[in-house]
């Protein structure tokens, strides 16, 4: 008799161990697939500033960054707010001036050394003026990792 209450007690334990250990394995293949998605970098066409997206862009698309054009402000105010646009002069009705100043850190843009007039680039008979022209710094990051700037 005490034989079978041996063998039952046996295998009431065996049960009562194996769903806890079901349930430990089972948390622990969750955990490590919850770290394997994490882990996982996710494809990403990221862009910093409309100049870089315009020239680094992905696909071909028009980039416009996030919160750049909202209620009909400018999609340049982020270039304005941290002074790399010094000024935009409009007090010639033939031209607009956009001054540039590149020495600034967040530009990450250098002069060219000239100014570039777009003849009629902002309507007709209204040149747009770059002062001066801006070109990519070779030294920046993302122009130096950009495809299109290094075929």
């Amino acid at each position: 008799m005490s034989h079978s209450f041996f063998e039952e007690f046996t295998q009431r334990r065996t049960k009562a161990i194996r769903i806890p250990r079901l349930l430990v394995n089972a948390a622990i293949a969750l955990a490590l697939a919850l770290a394997v998605s994490l882990a996982t970098p996710r494809p990403a066409a990221a862009f910093i500033h409309e100049i870089i997206a315009a020239m680094c862009r992905a696909g071909g698309e028009e980039v416009i960054p996030p919160g750049q054009v909202m209620d009909g402000q400018s999609f340049v105010r982020a270039l304005q707010a941290t002074g790399v646009i010094t000024s935009i002069d409009t007090s010639d009705p033939t031209k607009v001036v956009v001054n540039f100043d590149p020495t600034v850190p967040n530009s990450k843009f250098k002069s060219a050394g000239f100014d570039l007039t777009i003849p009629d680039g902002i309507a007709p008979g209204v040149d747009l003026v770059l002062s001066p022209l801006i070109i990519p710094d070779e030294t920046f990051p993302a122009h130096a990792n950009c495809h299109n700037l290094n075929p």
